[in-house]
């Protein structure tokens, strides 16, 4: 099985003075998605729960919606030089009949981003099974204040490499349900969707999201389609994130850090009515 970091020579300078040592990296190795032993798309990503990534990946891609039309996934024979399976193919089989939003835009993703050669958004907004506009949730400021903290802590692999995004999924009351990392913002969150739709939780009311990046258009219809209302972000979003977080009704938070934070839409959900 493939690991999530690997180890690579480096020379370290300090001042006019270097020296070689082993430093950890953050691995990035292709993982081919195939349905039906069809192949859907090729992503970059960290390995590690790739079952999860492969799961949210069809959530955001409009292929499944329950658990139930997941039926199975199972690793592909895939080997290297050395006639070893890199467990870097995946093949989901689905029930139900749904088009991939794949259909859309080129085969191959990066770590980068998960909506290169996308055509159109208004193949995303109108894939949006469960809307976000009349979720009840509501959170105070200092509760918001507290996730990156709670999600930093859970990040293991960043604290050897540095290298990795992070996705956290946390329910009303702040409490950490799940935390996933890869080199990828968007494999974060497909993570941590795909676990949420293995477990049965999908869709997401009264739940948020909180990234360790930016919030992208992308991220922003990954959380709508799971049914999360909140989405938040330790930097900051995008005019096309904003804007389809304002069509559907859900709330944006960027530049979360610290006592402060930016509330882009549907700041009525962020503490006591008369204070916002």
């Amino acid at each position: 099985m493939a690991r999530a970091t690997v180890r690579r020579r480096v020379v370290r300078l300090r001042g006019a003075e270097a020296g070689a040592r082993p430093d950890a990296l953050a691995a990035e190795e292709p993982l081919e998605i195939r349905v039906g032993g069809e192949a859907l798309t090729v992503t970059m990503r960290t390995p590690g729960h790739d079952f999860d990534l492969v799961a949210g990946f069809l959530v955001g891609e409009g292929v499944v919606h329950s658990g139930e039309e997941l039926a199975a996934l199972r690793y592909c024979a895939g080997t290297d030089a050395e006639g070893a399976n890199t467990y870097n193919v995946v093949d989901a089989t689905v029930r139900g009949g749904a088009t991939p939003l794949s259909a859309h835009r080129n085969l191959l993703t990066t770590s980068a981003c998960g909506l290169c050669g996308r055509d159109t958004v208004e193949a995303v907004r109108t894939h949006v099974r469960w809307p976000v506009a009349d979720d009840a949730l509501r959170v105070g400021p200092e509760l918001l204040y507290g996730l990156p903290d709670r999600l930093r802590a859970a990040q293991r692999t960043f604290d050897s490499t540095g290298g990795l995004h992070a996705a956290g999924l946390f329910d009303a009351a702040g409490e950490l349900l799940c935390a996933r990392e890869d080199v990828g913002r968007h494999n974060a969150v497909d993570k941590v969707i795909g676990w949420a739709l293995r477990e049965g939780r999908l869709p997401l009311t009264g739940h948020l999201l909180l990234v360790s990046g930016r919030a992208s258009f992308e991220l922003t219809q990954k959380a709508a389609l799971a049914g999360i209302p909140l989405l938040a972000a330790v930097s900051a979003p995008s005019s096309l994130a904003v804007d389809l977080a304002e069509e559907l009704g859900l709330t944006l938070v960027g530049f979360l850090r610290g006592q402060s934070a930016n509330v882009y839409t549907r700041a009525d959900r962020i503490g006591p009515a008369d204070r916002v």
